[in-house]
């Protein structure tokens, strides 16, 4: 088994592609989203983030099983 360079590549700047897209498309509303995430209890980041790492690691099992 070998690694995939160029995959992890292309991970990263998938990544940053969804990163950035909120800020490109939402640039006048995201300092009231991030005043809103700020003054969430950390318990709730965490939800927020394990919701999404769940939902991360299904696309990266459903895609590797097509």
């Amino acid at each position: 088994m070998s690694f995939d360079f160029s995959l992890l590549i292309i991970a990263l700047g998938l990544a940053l592609i969804l990163e950035g897209l909120p800020y490109f498309l939402f640039a006048e509303r995201m300092p009231r989203i991030l005043r809103i995430l700020l003054e969430q209890p950390p318990a709730a980041l965490r939800k927020i983030g394990v919701v999404a790492l769940l939902l991360g690691l299904g696309l990266v099992y459903l895609g590797r099983q097509l």
